[in-house]
């Protein structure tokens, strides 16, 4: 009997529902925590509308946060690699692109 290495599962079978399938379009996030959790709040702002509204709220482990930080380094540098640098605009949230 082979013993596998505790606490990594050797394949994951995941289930992606219709409606998580069509996904959700963000372009502002919240990001607050605790000692115990960090919690995203996805949202979106439109042109000309002062409120905005969150559509989905993620709550991890700081151990979890953690890997999603290194997931997101990994894929953005392989994402760089084949379509080039991610241009970034370094100017306040208000001023994201939508200007009258």
């Amino acid at each position: 009997m082979k013993a596998e290495p505790q606490g990594q599962p050797t394949s994951i079978n995941m289930e992606l529902g219709e409606k998580e399938a069509e996904g959700i379009y963000s372009n502002f996030v919240v990001i607050s925590h605790s000692l115990s959790e960090f919690v995203l709040d996805f949202a979106r702002i439109l042109p000309g509308n002062p409120k905005s509204k969150v559509f989905a709220r993620v709550v991890m482990t700081p151990p979890n946060v953690r890997s999603l930080l290194t997931a997101l380094e990994t894929n953005i540098k392989k994402y760089e690699e084949q379509f080039g640098k991610i241009k970034s605009f370094d100017m306040p949230a208000k001023d994201i692109g939508f200007t009258s």
